[in-house]
C-alpha cells in the first residue's frame, strides 16, 4: 500500500508540473471595454517551473513603442502566478508578476524602468 500511494504521489506531481499553463501569446487586442492606446503583446513558453520568451508594445504615440523585450522568468510551485523579468536592447529591465485566473493572465509590473504598463488583463491570441 505504502508503494502505491508513493508512486501515486510521484505521478501526480509529475503530470501537475507539465500543466504549461502561460505558453502561448497573449495580448490585450481583444480588450473589449478599454480606451488602448497601445497594443501589449507576450509570446512566451513554459518548461516546467521556466519561462522565456519575447514581449513587444505597439502604439501609434511613438513613445509608447518598447521594441523588443527579452523575457525570462520562474512559476511558482502551484503553477498559477509566475515571476518574470523583461529586458530591452541596451539591458534595462524591469520585473512583473504574471496571475494566471479563470483563463486570463493578470500582468502586474513590480519595478525597474517604465519600459511597461503597471497592471494589464491579458488574453490569450494564440496556442
Amino acid at each position: 500500500m505504502k508503494k502505491f500511494l508513493l508512486l501515486f504521489l510521484i505521478l501526480a506531481s509529475k503530470s501537475f508540473s507539465q500543466n504549461n499553463r502561460f505558453s502561448g501569446t497573449w495580448g490585450n487586442e481583444k480588450c473589449k471595454d478599454c480606451k488602448k492606446e497601445f497594443v501589449f503583446t507576450i509570446t512566451i513558453a513554459q518548461s516546467n517551473y521556466a519561462i522565456y520568451g519575447t514581449a513587444e508594445i505597439t502604439s501609434d504615440h511613438k513613445e509608447l513603442n518598447s521594441g523588443i523585450l527579452e523575457v525570462t522568468g520562474h512559476v511558482f510551485p502551484m503553477g498559477d502566478k509566475a515571476q518574470i523579468k523583461l529586458k530591452d536592447k541596451n539591458g534595462v529591465g524591469s520585473s512583473a508578476v504574471l496571475l494566471f485566473y479563470d483563463g486570463v493572465l493578470q500582468f502586474s509590473k513590480r519595478g525597474g524602468a517604465d519600459l511597461v504598463p503597471s497592471e494589464l488583463i491579458l488574453n490569450k491570441l494564440y496556442e
